[in-house]
């Protein structure tokens, strides 16, 4: 665990919300709206940042998705990626 010599504030409010200072969101990358891990220590608490999914391995996943088709080529599928891209820019998006 890193020990920080930064000691910051904040209170607790009637709801039993409290703001985590701007400059900790940052620094842990934490944006609006995340799910954070509380746990409890002899200390006091822990706030962990969660990942949206748990990590995976490829072999974990490979065929998740099926497709019963004939099967795209790169360049089939690059052609493809790039027409949605103009698409998505002449409609103002990017």
């Amino acid at each position: 665990m890193r020990i920080t010599t930064t000691l910051r504030t904040t209170r607790l409010s009637s709801k039993g919300q409290l703001v985590v200072p701007s400059a900790v969101r940052k620094s842990q990358g934490w944006k609006a709206g995340m799910h954070l891990a509380i746990e409890q220590t002899d200390d006091g608490i822990l706030l962990k940042g969660l990942r949206p999914f748990p990590p995976t391995k490829i072999d974990e996943v490979f065929g998740a998705l099926k497709y019963k088709g004939k099967r795209k080529t790169i360049a089939e599928m690059n052609r493809a990626y790039k027409k949605e891209v103009r698409k998505r820019h002449a409609r103002g998006r990017y």
